[in-house]
Parts: structure tokens; sequence; C-alpha cells
């Protein structure tokens, strides 16, 4: 009776390896094979999915532009003048660090309006464009995404920009009244007797535009971080497609 008793455990487990085994015999053989157009295509919109989801997440959430060095938006070129002179007005430093505050708070208000625009953009790659991205460099899919959508998206985005700085996020004061704020006090200063003397020039940017794009600009080297992460590091590759279109890479 023993003796059947092992014998019996011995073909569970020696069963049971032979379906491993045969499971692991056939993801090889898979992974062998060339890979099709679909799986090409399929693959790519995977990766820009993953990538462009992540991006969005990471900057979504309170301090993910203010706190990111590589994405925190800054003031325009054109308030420069304002940046270097801003400690000679009483309180104006706290006043600049505020603005500053409230523009990526408006950014990370409305980056998360930006994941369905995306998704719906990467319904369009082609087989063509998935071929040349898949052998392209590390950024290539991320370029493609950046000239084909760019405009589109920046129409879409731009009045969620613009409604984000129409809120009153901190202090129970909006971005755009705290831009204007500055931008005004500093422009009374540069438009008096003694600004001209001293060489000021007034600042007027239309802000909600200025945003839109650095906003855009730091989403896009987010995806870009993303996209160089899947194709470098197999760890990435979260799902099995990713892994074998971008594992056909690796050699």
């Amino acid at each position: 009776m023993q003796k059947r008793y092992l014998f019996i455990i011995f073909a569970i487990l020696f069963l049971s390896s032979c379906s491993e085994l045969m499971q692991l015999a056939q993801q090889a053989i898979d992974e062998d094979k060339p890979l099709t157009q679909t799986e090409i295509i399929a693959g790519l919109k995977e990766a820009l999915v993953v990538g462009t989801g992540k991006s969005v997440d990471i900057l979504g959430v309170t301090d993910g532009y203010y706190r990111d060095e590589m994405v925190k938006i800054l003031l325009p070129p054109e308030a420069d003048i304002i940046v270097n002179n801003i400690s000679k007005i009483p309180g104006g430093s706290q006043l600049l660090e505020d603005v500053l505050l409230r523009i990526n708070r408006a950014a990370e208000d409305a980056v998360s309006e930006a994941k369905p625009i995306f998704v719906n953009s990467i319904k369009s790659m082609t087989i063509n464009d998935a071929v040349g991205i898949l052998r392209g460099e590390n950024n290539a899919a991320t370029q493609y995404l950046r000239r084909t959508t760019y405009e589109g998206l920046f129409q879409l985005y731009k009045p969620k920009i613009k409604t984000s700085l129409d809120k009153k996020l901190v202090g129970n004061i909006s971005t755009e009244q705290s831009w204007n704020t500055l931008t005004g006090k500093w422009n009374e200063i540069a438009g008096s007797l003694v600004g001209q003397v001293a060489g000021f020039k007034t600042v007027n940017v239309e802000l909600d535009e200025y945003l839109t794009r650095k906003g855009l600009d730091g989403l896009f080297l987010k995806i870009e971080a993303e996209e160089k992460l899947i194709r470098e590091d197999p760890v990435a590759r979260v799902t099995n497609l990713l892994k074998r279109v971008f594992g056909s890479l690796d050699s």
C-alpha cells in the first residue's frame, strides 16, 4: 500500500512537471517566432498607453511638477527682469514664489485630463509608423506622438489649463489673479519715470498659452523617460506583449 501511494505521488509530481515544462517549451517556441505586424503595432500602442498613463499619474499629484526640477514650470523668459529685480519690491520674493507654486499647481490639476486624449491619439498609429518606431531611437515613439498630436493636444489642453488657472487652488486666490498681481505691480514700476530711467520693461505674456506649452513639454519629457525604460529594462515591460515586442530588441 505504501509503494502504491509513493507511485501516485511520483506520478502527480511528474505529470505536473511535464505540464510546466510543456508551457515553458511553448513559450520559448512562441518567443522565437518572428514578430507579426499585428504584434508590433499592438506592442507599440500598449507601450505608449503604459508610458503616457504612468507619466500622467506621476505629474498629476500634488508637487508632481513643483518638486520635480526636470519639469518644474518657471516664469516665462519675458519675466526674467521681474525675477532679477523682484527683491526690490517689498514682499516681492514671497509673491514670486507664490506665483510659481500656483502655476505648477495649475499644471498638476490639468494634466489628469491628458490621459484619454493620448489614448485616442495613439489609436491612429499605422503599421509603417510602428515598425519605424520599434527600430528607432530610444525616444522614437515619444517623438512620433509629439509630432503627430502636439497641436491637437494643445487645443484640447489649453482650455483645461485656463480652467485650472481660474481655480482658487491656494489661499482662495487663483493662479491668474496671482500672476496679474505680480505683473501688475511690476508693470506699474516699469512704466513709472523711475522705471523708465532704470530701463525696466513691462511684461505682457499670455499665461495660459505659455503654461500649456510648458506643461506639455514636461509631460513629453516624462513619456520619453518611460519609453526609454521600457526599451532598456525588461522589468518595465509589465505585459507579455511588451516583453515579446521589446524583447526582440535585446539581441
